[in-house]
Formats: C-alpha cells, structure tokens, sequence
C-alpha cells in the first residue's frame, strides 16, 4: 500500500504522519532520543499512541533503537548515505526505465505539467522543495513505473529517509538549477518512450545528488 493512499486517517495515523514530517524537515533533529512522554504532551496524545507511531517510524527506517538508550531518529551519516543512494540508484533508475515503458499519454502530460509548476520554486535558484506524494517528481514517477512491488518497496521502505537527506542536505544552493535540468531531461527521454536513457539520466541524476550531500556532510 502506498504511504499516500486515500483511505480514511485515524489519529493515529495523524500523530505518525506529524511526527514523521518533523524528523524529515529536521524539526526533531537527526540522532535526537524521542520521549514518548514529551510527544504525547506535545500532540495531546496518549503514549500508547506515541508508542505505536514509533514504531511504525522504525519500520520506515526514520527510527533506530538501541540498548540502553531506546529510540532515536537515525543519524545522516557518510556510510547510511552511500548505502541508501546505492540502493535508490538502482530502484529509481528501474523506476524511470518502467515509466518510460507504462506511463499513459495523460501521465506523461500531468508529469510534465508538474515540471512546469516546480520551475516557479527554482527559477530563483535558492530552493528547490517538493512536499511529499504526488507533488514530488520522483515519488510521480515511481507511481509510473505501475510496478506494485517496485512501488511498494520503496514508498513503504526507504522513501521518506531518502527525503530526510534530501530536505536536510540537497534541496538548496548551486545545485538547484542543475537538478532541475536533469529532471526536465528525464522527463524528455520519458515522454520520447526512450527507457534506456530514461533510466541512465535516473541512474547519473541520483549519483550527482548523493555526491552533492556527500560533500555536505563532509563539510558538517
């Protein structure tokens, strides 16, 4: 099941959602122990329901426990960082190729349409933020791919780490207005069917951002 499907929210699912946005923007920030019993105060929530959103945090990969400590956010680091963009080169790029291949005419146009719009954020080259789901060009294009297990294994599992390094560390400066370029390209080699090169611009645009953050969290 997609993490952005349109069934019924419960409360629970609200506290999740709220606490899982801050540890992504860094409200709540990276390496931070959570109190159940500050959130619950926080959201005005019992702890139980606390308890349970962190533990879903924890199968999305945004949240860590360990002995004697108990659970934390997970830290940005050089290693976490290299694993997850390997994996993610490899799914996106797949992703892209598929997309290429099983996208609709109109997907194709409302992908296009979602470029257009994300060009206003850009054209001033400080900042280049997608807010999750459908609004957010790799999350669009994986929904392309129309591979369940494809989509699955990545929204359900490694999408919002990938958008905590991304939010916290590659969605601002020089890299900006490159970004967006690499995106209107693979937008292009999509609409053109062109699978192979749609996955070799996924493949390199994913490697240039991970370099980017990389050399962020060497400067941090």
């Amino acid at each position: 099941m997609s993490p952005f499907s349109e069934s019924p929210i419960t409360s629970s699912d609200k506290i999740f959602i709220a606490i899982r946005s801050d540890i992504v923007a860094g409200v709540i920030e990276a390496g931070s122990k959570l109190s159940e019993a500050e959130l619950s105060t926080i959201h005005g929530v019992s702890r139980a329901v606390v308890r349970e959103a962190i533990n879903r945090l924890e199968n999305v990969s945004l949240v860590e426990r360990k002995p004697n400590i108990g659970a934390r956010v997970v830290t940005l680091t050089h290693q976490g960082l290299i694993q997850l963009y390997q994996v993610r080169e490899a799914l996106e790029g797949m992703a892209a190729r598929l997309a290429a291949q099983n996208m609709s005419d109109k997907e194709i146009a409302q992908l296009n349409k979602l470029l257009a719009n994300h060009f206003e954020e850009v054209k001033d080259g400080e900042s280049y933020y997608q807010e999750a789901g459908d609004v957010d060009f790799h999350y669009r294009i994986l929904l392309g791919s129309h591979n369940q297990q494809l989509i699955s294994m990545l929204s359900n599992n490694i999408y919002h780490l990938v958008r905590m390094y991304r939010v916290q560390l590659g969605m601002a400066g020089p890299r900006v207005t490159t970004a967006f370029v690499e995106h209107k390209n693979i937008v292009q080699a999509i609409s053109n069917r062109d699978g192979e090169l749609a996955e070799l611009l996924m493949r390199r645009h994913i490697l240039y951002s991970k370099n980017n953050i990389e050399a962020k969290l060497k400067q941090n």
